[in-house]
């Protein structure tokens, strides 16, 4: 009775990995806690400013934004997927790959590159006035600095997350049940709406998810275009008025926005009730469309990939070959440095982070550590402005109390410790990349049976020592993978870094942003086109990956 009444014991009491992985979880989520915190904090008059003036603007062109996207990536992603993954025309090779480029093009960076084309002294309106004789005046033209703009950019570069896991899904589908569909007597449209759709609808809303919140998090397209959102909203209550509490009151509010479409997410994939119940999968025999059939699937996937990649990264090149000789100085290739340095060290860090929280969760799979795992990973949802607001709150805090304990013991001041710092910033980073690199572990995890840790513990190794000779020589093409999304990520992040980086410390984003802002669009394009190019790399990677897909069969 006794040695069982311990053993209840030893497994109620927490173990060091439990407790570790608890706090480590904790203290990734302070940012967020910090801004919800401050829905308790007394409105001021700032606040009262704000909701008297601007608040609704920020709520209005915020669901007019994501309203717009939806509708966007909707038709560009489910669209391209379904011709991709059930049919067989001319260029479906191409695209099958090809259409995951926009990805690797950041949308500010979008944004500025139309508008260079399509302003008034661009080439395209320059253009028309030179063949029709207009002047200023004479002729209509869309307006690309607007709302509707935005929505345009966003689309473009947001809809290949909808793609991706919808082809996922559709090459996921079992063949014997769009069969038994068209034996029915329905026709591939009916077929594609009634079965395939409804199956694939929680990888769609997934997808779909993961581009309102891009959506939301995006802070240069609106500014650069004029569109007040809660992103511009909080930049200038933060720098504008000054007033912190105001600032973490915005970002409270869109961090409700982000929880409920996480919620929407959850709640849509637990109450689907379509359900695939066939065993039998076989290799999809996709439909040949030949003649203008043919020819209008080409065009609707050649449209996407060429407005979101092709005509900005090739309007990138041609600025970046005509400024080259001026703007490849020194002091380019020291923003390359901050850059790749900045962004190696935080994926580095955050696959240490992801290692130790997969692991450990492997090690104890309780409540707890599931939960305290999830915790740890929901800063990817949340936009960079928020995280950015949540940690100079507290790391300026901690550096008053302790620059006040120094004067008032030593008489001497400690200044900015922490706030104003790289370790802010890489913090910042963590707390909104890590799950990246987490998800990419625990798949990895995932595939090494528990069987061989349990041989391993049999012969008298410590669950460190599994960890580092039989896990990690098995997960080395994930751990690559993930230290190359991170790294791309943080390269790309634009808000967090312009709120937290140190004084007199640019990276390639910050200063793609202020060349922008002064107009400089053809001085802005190396550092643009170096983005981009490295954003390549992971698009590559995912392209493989659900390529490989086993339902997928060649040309």
């Amino acid at each position: 009775m006794l040695t069982l009444a311990a053993t209840e014991t030893q497994r109620a009491r927490p173990g060091p990995w439990t407790l570790g992985v608890t706090a480590l979880a904790l203290v990734l989520a302070l940012p967020v806690l910090v801004v919800l915190g401050f829905l308790l904090v007394p409105a001021g008059e700032v606040w009262d400013h704000l909701a008297a003036t601007v608040l609704q603007d920020y709520v209005v062109n915020s669901l007019w934004l994501m309203l717009g996207v939806t509708v966007g990536t909707l038709i560009g992603g489910v669209g391209t997927a379904w011709l991709i993954s059930m049919c067989r025309f001319p260029g479906r090779g191409l695209f099958e790959w090809a259409l995951l480029l926009p990805m690797a093009m950041p949308a500010y960076i979008i944004a500025y590159t139309y508008t260079g084309l399509l302003d008034f002294a661009g080439p395209v309106q320059s253009a028309l006035r030179g063949w029709f004789g207009w002047g200023f005046g004479d002729y209509w033209f869309p307006e690309v600095r607007s709302l509707p703009g935005a929505v345009v950019m966003l689309s473009l570069v947001l809809y290949p997350y909808v793609y991706l896991l919808a082809r996922a899904a559709f090459l996921g589908q079992s063949l014997c049940v769009l069969d038994v569909s068209r034996t029915l007597g329905n026709g591939p449209w009916r077929t594609f709406f009634t079965v395939a759709l409804p199956l694939a609808r929680p990888a769609i809303v997934a997808g779909l998810s993961l581009a309102l919140m891009e959506t939301l998090a995006d802070y240069g397209t609106v500014q650069y275009f004029g569109v007040a959102t809660f992103t511009t909203g909080i930049f200038r209550t933060w720098y504008g008025l000054g007033n912190t509490a105001a600032a973490a009151q915005l970002a409270a509010l869109l961090l409700g926005f982000v929880f409920l479409l996480i919620l929407l997410e959850r709640l849509s994939r637990r109450q689907a009730r379509y359900h695939q119940t066939s065993q039998r999968h076989q290799a999809i025999r996709r439909h040949p469309l030949t003649g203008w059939r043919g020819l209008a699937a080409l065009g609707f996937c050649l449209l996407p990939l060429t407005f979101g990649f092709l005509v900005p990264a090739g309007q990138l090149a041609a600025w970046a070959l005509e400024v080259a000789g001026a703007t490849l100085d020194e002091a380019f290739w020291r923003l390359v440095g901050h850059s790749l340095g900045l962004a190696a060290t935080a994926a580095v860090l955050a696959l240490l982070l992801a290692l130790i929280l997969g692991y450990g969760q492997r090690l104890q799979p309780t409540r707890a550590v599931r939960t305290a795992v999830r915790v740890a990973g929901l800063g990817y949802a949340v936009p960079g402005t928020v995280i950015a607001v949540g940690v100079i709150i507290p790391f300026g805090w901690l550096d008053n109390r302790v620059d006040a304990w120094m004067r008032a013991t030593f008489d001497l001041s400690t200044g900015l410790l922490l706030s104003g710092t790289l370790a802010a910033l890489l913090f910042a980073y963590l707390v909104r990349f890590l799950a990246v690199a987490l998800q990419t572990v625990e798949s990895g995890l995932g595939k090494i049976r528990p069987a061989m840790d349990e041989s391993a513990r049999a012969l008298g190794l410590s669950p460190g020592a599994v960890l580092g000779r039989v896990h990690l020589p098995m997960l080395r093409g994930s751990l690559f993978t993930a230290l190359l999304l991170v790294f791309v990520d943080v390269l790309k992040e634009l808000p967090a870094t312009l709120i937290l980086r140190p004084f007199n410390f640019n990276t390639l984003a910050v200063r793609v942003y202020e060349l922008a802002a002064d107009e400089r669009l053809a001085d802005a394009a190396p550092a643009a086109l170096a983005i981009v190019l490295a954003g390549l790399a992971p698009v590559i990677l995912l392209s493989r990956s659900i390529t490989r897909s086993r339902h997928a069969q060649p040309n």
